[in-house]
């Protein structure tokens, strides 16, 4: 029963105070945020740009739609423009696709390129510490 009693185990509160009074983690953590503040942005920011855009085109496109169906309607003996209505629906969901398909692609590039920085890093790394034992 003396053994308990010696135990060097710290209680959890005592764990707990430190953890969130460590200033090194602190700075740490700011730097970590720091150093992807400024990419995140700019992603922020060209993927709002590029939603404005689309919205911008797609009310165009809703526009040159309603156009089209007041020709139609002024002039009933073109009944090619139902037609091509149904095509400017078709292009616009096309576009809306496309979009979702090049910010996956961006992602997936970002994620990509992350790793291949990563793996130089560790090749280099490995290259440094053969060529410092070389030396020695």
């Amino acid at each position: 029963m003396d053994k308990d009693s010696d135990s060097t185990v710290t209680s959890l509160d005592e764990n707990t105070e430190n953890f969130c009074t460590n200033p090194t983690r602190d700075i740490l953590a700011d730097g970590i945020t720091n150093l992807f503040k400024p990419t995140i942005e700019k992603l922020d920011e060209r993927v709002a740009t590029t939603i404005q855009l689309q919205s911008e085109l797609r009310g165009q496109l809703d526009a040159l739609a309603a156009q089209l169906r007041d020709i139609e309607k002024a002039q009933q003996q073109i009944p090619e423009f139902a037609e091509k209505v149904k095509e400017l629906l078709n292009v616009k969901h096309k576009v809306t696709i496309i979009n979702n398909v090049l910010s996956s692609s961006q992602e997936r590039l970002t994620n990509l390129h992350k790793l291949i920085e990563k793996e130089q890093q560790r090749r280099q790394a490995l290259l440094d510490s053969a060529l410092s034992t070389n030396i020695s």
